[in-house]
């Protein structure tokens, strides 16, 4: 009885109790049914969704296509009067009127720091005292210099040849009388009354008489034929020299006297003023400058310009054109000028045949400068920004498609027209385009819709347009 009353407890421990069972059971119900309704959700969602896509249609229609391209760019007068620095070497400037000023005669333009130039007069003047004063000595010395000539001829010269005369006189006159005193003495000597050694010692005398004679004209032919004439080249050269160092002296002090008029005459530059009526503005800076390049403290140099005053009656625009545009210009090409409160109708007047440099400023885009030429308006100020749309090209009458319904792959064009049957896939041949829609030469026809953005949608398209090179046929396969 005891085994018995304990194998029916122990069974009765293995039963599971029936209110847990039932709790288990609810929770998988609801579970599922949660996972069954978030389906069927996603499922309406997406069928929602493809839906919706399956509307984003257009409907294919002939019309008339511009294909224009669009640039900013700043009203500029193409007639400027420029107004520069001239003062040489660089100088700074101290003020300068306000960019966009309506100006008078007379006004004041610039204002340019003068104490370099004052510095400079006073040099140059100093430097012009001291090349007069030896200017005048030079005067001085070439009137000495051509007056020697004279004074040698009729002073030094003639006092030596007369000395010199004299002397020769003197020597001829002491020969003469020293040969008749050896004439004498040999006459005496052959009747007695002298002797030997007399008449000798009369002849040595004779001797140095004769000696000294020719000596003494010795030395007027020296005179004559060297001394005056080594005299005469000495004065002649000093009168030459004298003169060419007054030609310098006169050269240096006109030198000198330019450079400090000029210095005068710069000091008169450093305030510009106005000679005409008319608007002042800023020479254009380049793109990458922050501050133009004149403005107060800054250092220009000569010919530099300062200010430009416009001619407000030829104004034109200046854009940069994308280097992939350029080649559709053609001068004379229509353009639209949109400005604040206005538009007007102008032309390409020049391209660049030269792109302007590319760098950071312009996010390395190589564009070419294009003036597009504006007629006479009133109210148009330089400076103002202006949008510029050129006109590339204008297709009259033709099939267009949008650029959202073209997928475009390494390969080929393709397009999904709506038709009762589902979507079909179109290959198209396509023309011009600007940035809304494509001229169609083959592919559709007018009336024809066509799904917009297909490859959010068609899961053909995205794969087409997720195609890479790599991933296509070669040439010879296709």
């Amino acid at each position: 009885m005891a085994n018995e009353q304990s194998n029916s407890g122990a069974t009765q421990g293995l039963r599971p109790r029936s209110g847990s069972g039932w709790l288990v059971a609810l929770i998988l119900l609801i579970g599922l049914a949660v996972i069954g309704g978030t389906a069927y959700a996603m499922m309406a969602k997406s069928a929602e969704t493809e839906t919706r896509g399956l509307n984003l249609t257009h409907t294919i229609e002939r019309g008339d296509l511009k294909v224009t391209v669009v640039e900013q760019g700043a009203l500029e007068s193409s007639d400027n009067e420029e107004i520069k620095c001239r003062i040489r070497g660089w100088s700074k400037v101290t003020w300068i009127i306000e960019s966009g000023t309506e100006v008078q005669p007379g006004d004041e333009l610039v204002r340019i720091d003068t104490k370099r130039i004052e510095d400079a007069i006073s040099k140059h003047t100093t430097d012009v005292h001291t090349a007069t004063a030896t200017l005048e000595r030079t005067k001085a010395d070439v009137a000495q210099a051509e007056m020697a000539e004279e004074a040698y001829l009729e002073g030094r010269y003639k006092t030596q040849r007369k000395s010199l005369d004299r002397a020769l006189k003197i020597a001829q006159s002491n020969y003469e009388k020293a040969k008749k005193m050896m004439d004498y003495s040999k006459s005496m000597f052959n009747r007695g009354y002298v002797s030997e050694l007399e008449v000798e010692g009369n002849e040595f005398t004779v001797t140095q008489a004769r000696l000294e004679l020719e000596v003494a004209q010795t030395r007027i032919d020296v005179l004559e034929k060297y001394t005056k004439e080594m005299e005469l080249e000495t004065i002649r050269g000093r009168v030459l020299s004298s003169n060419s160092k007054l030609k310098a002296d006169l050269a240096g002090l006109a030198m000198d006297a330019g450079r400090r008029d000029r210095s005068i005459a710069e000091l008169d530059y450093c305030v510009i003023k106005a000679d005409r009526a008319g608007m002042v503005i800023y020479p254009s800076q380049a793109e990458w400058k922050e501050t133009p390049d004149v403005t107060e403290g800054a250092n220009v140099r000569k010919d530099q310009v300062l200010l430009l005053m416009p001619d407000l009656q030829k104004m034109q625009v200046k854009v940069g054109i994308h280097e992939s545009m350029v080649d559709r210009l053609q001068l004379g090409t229509p353009a639209t000028i949109k400005l604040a409160e206005s538009e007007i109708e102008g032309s390409v007047k020049t391209v660049a045949s030269v792109a302007r440099p590319a760098g950071w400023w312009t996010g390395n885009v190589v564009k070419y400068d294009t003036i597009i030429s504006i007629p006479p308006h009133e109210g148009l100020k330089p400076g103002m920004s202006a949008e510029v749309e050129v006109l590339l090209a204008e297709h009259r009458n033709v099939v267009m498609i949008p650029v959202a319904a073209v997928v475009e792959t390494e390969l080929e064009s393709l397009c999904w027209v709506k038709t009762e049957g589902g979507l079909e896939r179109r290959n198209l041949i396509l023309g011009d385009s600007n940035d809304v829609f494509i001229v169609v030469e083959t592919g559709v026809l007018p009336g024809e819709n066509v799904i917009l953005n297909p490859s959010a949608i068609v899961d053909e398209a995205k794969a087409d347009e997720m195609r890479t090179i790599s991933e296509s046929p070669f040439p010879g396969e296709l």
